[in-house]
């Protein structure tokens, strides 16, 4: 058995700490984390105690670590969309190969030159585009490939972001403000978008996307309504968005989720999460913050050998997951990859009406155990492996044009030639 890699972690708030730290705690023969950098002191202290990283080897910022030298093979990169770019590319400089969460960074500039530095530094740098890696899409790939559907007319694809998700992350949390994050396309999406160009195979050749931000404004705030939850709202009983109710801040009522609990950190009981809405961002009333991403937004598109696409993402909905419909000469495909129920595909046979059910197994982690393929297939590209449908950041940087160009589209309300596009 070979040693494991070695790597740094820059950023140990959620992603960093839940979503790829633990892979290294189950699988010590594959990859082992030996130093930290976090600003926030308790999650510093937290991740280095899970780790056993020493004193000496926890770090305040990325710039500190990545000016110690090179302390293992890899960079783990979980920063602030907004840090992605300085970061990694003082990483790559600094001689690490680099994970690095999506997006690849807010600008196409930036986007563009990460790819660029990473190829002609001859360093791998993955994205963290997760779908890649869950049994439901290398299934749904699968299927596709193997001409099960048949000849692939039009796809439809539906990202569903239900309506506690869209509060917490895009009106009141991180990725609420562009200027201060990145476009909510590019946020949220450049997953799905990646997911699409790789299984359909053929290059986009044009786009046009519309949407905006329709309901979590100013103007539609109820009267009476205080800037803070907390405060006491007149409409807090039918407010779906109640911050009290929905991060369990009220005796007697579970959190909505515990990863939003988690984000919060307003600790273990209702009066400690109460306590913390009081001052925290997520306590604020959802129609007064200083968000502009949108809350819905469609993009057509049309790939090569005439398949056409719809993409729709929408941030009113009452599950979280994706849906989609894929429609082929011999079959129409219906999948399900949403949370708490199955997911699922139907094939329904165009010859024989025959309707074929399939379940792929999720796995424990995060995204469908997409969480935990990532880290697997990040290793095992670093031992020098050959890793099913293993991505690259070149390919990567498809979705991010893409995403780029559905933002430039719906401001200009026109269409995007993807080939001029990519020669800019």
């Amino acid at each position: 058995m070979s040693e494991p890699i070695t790597a740094v972690m820059l950023g140990a708030g959620g992603r960093g700490m839940y979503a790829y730290g633990p892979y290294a705690l189950e699988h010590p023969n594959e990859i082992r984390i030996v130093a930290v950098a976090e600003p926030d002191e308790e999650r510093r202290a937290r991740f280095s105690q899970a780790h056993a990283i020493p004193p000496d080897r926890q770090y305040r910022t990325w710039q500190e670590l990545l000016a110690t030298g090179k302390l293992a093979r890899a960079a783990i990169n979980c920063t602030q969309d907004k840090l992605h770019f300085d970061s990694t590319m003082a990483a790559l400089g600094a001689g690490y190969d680099v994970l690095l969460e999506k997006p690849i960074a807010p600008t196409k500039a930036e986007c563009v030159k990460l790819v660029q530095t990473a190829e002609s530094l001859g360093r791998v740098m993955q994205i963290c585009h997760v779908l890649r890696f869950t049994a439901f899409f290398s299934t749904l790939y699968d299927i596709v490939h193997s001409g099960r559907l048949g000849r692939i007319i039009t796809v439809d694809h539906r990202e569903n972001v239900s309506y506690w998700h869209m509060s917490h992350s895009f009106v009141r949390g991180n990725w609420r403000n562009e200027g201060q994050s990145s476009p909510m396309i590019l946020a949220k999406c450049c997953h799905d978008l990646d997911a699409l160009a790789w299984i359909i195979g053929s290059p986009i050749e044009s786009l046009a996307s519309y949407g905006s931000l329709t309901h979590y404004r100013a103007e539609n705030t109820p009267a009476g309504a205080p800037i803070r939850c907390t405060d006491g709202c007149p409409v807090e009983a039918e407010c779906p968005w109640y911050a009290p109710r929905l991060y369990g801040a009220i005796e007697g009522i579970p959190a909505r989720s515990e990863w939003i609990v988690t984000a919060l950190g307003g600790g273990e009981t209702a009066q400690a999460r109460w306590r913390k809405l009081l001052t925290s961002p997520y306590g604020r009333c959802v129609y007064q913050c200083d968000n502009d991403v949108v809350d819905h937004q469609v993009i057509g598109m049309q790939f090569g050998d005439d398949v056409t696409v719809t993409f729709t993402m929408q941030g009113h909905s009452d599950t979280e997951g994706r849906t989609m419909r894929w429609d082929g000469t011999k079959a129409t495909l219906y999948g399900d990859f949403s949370d708490g129920r199955p997911h699922e595909f139907r094939i329904h046979d165009h010859g024989t009406n025959n309707v074929e059910v399939i379940h792929p197994q999720a796995g424990a982690s995060g995204h469908g155990g997409g969480d935990e393929g990532l880290m697997s297939a990040f290793a095992r590209t670093l031992r020098g492996e050959k890793v099913p449908h293993q991505t690259s950041a070149r390919a990567s940087l498809e979705s991010h044009l893409m995403a780029f160009a559905a933002e430039d589209s719906r401001h200009t309300r026109q269409a995007v030639d993807m080939g001029d596009y990519r020669g800019k």
